[in-house]
């Protein structure tokens, strides 16, 4: 709801029907949840999950959004008809979205089509976890070389993504990267309440058992008595049990805080109040191209980020760049373990720079529109 308020009152918003066949999953659900990205909300060994997996991959693809395909492909018809236009945008994920284009390039050859592909296709971290038979992995294949290949400009949030997509499609020369950012409006009026008596790192989004913690486990419960004291570790939004468990596990639920989902603009305050913020990548082989939005709103808190990944990848790259934070390998426990003591003692500090307004909104929409205007 936050993000359709951001919709100017000037921009006309057409509605359609859909067959949401996620909605059925929810009603099935023994949770009566839809799965979240990664699966967070999920418990990966039960025989339901494992069912509802293997059918989400191979029999409804690209993705089970796509009921909604059919309603928008004829209203979006009837728009280009009655009013004459020239250029078409489809985003994704979910990536089923992006065969409307397709259909719609197919049907109005003349019209300019830009594919904006926000998450890798089939190289997304958890591909692999709905099972997809060969059959199916054609199919989306067939699918993503079809989009790649029919758009007349492809717009992608990372060098890393970029090259993925070119595994699949030599189509270099149709290819911009615009990354992910974030609205500087959505930090007017913050009201962020600072704990009083704990330095606190935060983890705020989505955290899947796909995600690996064991660095920061080990690191944490080896921290002196006096430092885990003044320590709390919060969580926002939606944590896999498995996640939860470990934290358990090892005997940190003194230490440890979870917050379920909560409105955009609270998520905000709650990183803006962390004297430290946590990201994390998932395992895959992928992880170069992984540029989340919240790496941008975290950055635009000016509050610290310790990410957990290799110094390769372009998150770590970035928030170089722009004196954001500093990266640790996951696999290192003595270095985080090293940086949350830092923390902990005042070490680190927020580092009062704008080198992150490079990735507003505004400036990332003024691309966009310096794209559209050379078709």
């Amino acid at each position: 709801a936050t993000l359709l308020q951001d919709i100017p009152s000037l921009v006309r918003v057409e509605r359609t029907t859909t067959r949401e066949i996620l909605s059925l999953y929810k009603r099935v659900s023994p949770t009566k949840e839809v799965p979240y990205g990664g699966f967070a909300n999920e418990d990966k060994q039960t025989l339901f999950n494992t069912i509802s997996r293997f059918i989400r991959g191979n029999f409804f693809l690209p993705d089970p959004r796509r009921g909604w395909n059919r309603s928008a492909y004829k209203k979006a018809c009837e728009l280009i008809e009655r009013e004459n236009i020239d250029t078409i945008i489809t985003t994704s994920p979910p990536h089923s979205t992006q065969l409307i284009g397709l259909k719609l390039k197919k049907r109005f050859p003349s019209i300019h089509w830009v594919a904006d592909l926000r998450d890798p296709w089939r190289d997304i971290f958890y591909y692999k976890d709905v099972y997809p038979t060969p059959i199916a992995d054609k199919i989306n294949a067939y699918y993503e070389r079809s989009v790649l290949q029919q758009a007349d400009k492809l717009i992608t949030v990372s060098a890393g993504c970029e090259r993925l997509f070119l595994q699949h499609a030599q189509v270099a020369d149709k290819f911009s990267v615009i990354p992910n950012g974030y609205d500087e409006d959505d930090f007017v009026g913050l009201n962020p309440a600072f704990h009083s008596d704990k330095i606190v790192v935060s983890y705020v989004g989505v955290l899947s058992s796909l995600y690996s913690i064991d660095g920061l486990l080990e690191s944490v419960t080896s921290l002196g008595t006096e430092y885990k004291e003044r320590l709390l570790i919060r969580f926002v939004g939606k944590i896999a049990p498995e996640i939860k468990e470990q934290l358990s596990a090892k005997g940190l639920s003194s230490m440890v805080e979870f917050i379920d989902y909560v409105p955009h603009k609270q998520a905000l305050e709650y990183m803006k109040s962390a004297q430290l913020l946590l990201l994390l990548l998932p395992h895959s082989d992928t992880n170069t191209g992984i540029l989340t939005g919240k790496l941008f709103e975290y950055m635009a808190t000016n509050t610290p980020i310790l990410l957990l990944a290799n110094s390769t990848e372009e998150a770590s790259l970035i928030i170089e760049q722009c004196q954001a934070g500093i990266t640790v390998n996951p696999h290192q426990p003595d270095a985080i373990k090293k940086v949350l003591m830092d923390v902990i003692e005042g070490k680190i500090s927020p580092q009062n720079t704008d080198f992150y307004t490079q990735y507003s909104r505004r400036n990332l929409t003024e691309k966009l529109a310096i794209l559209l205007a050379m078709n």
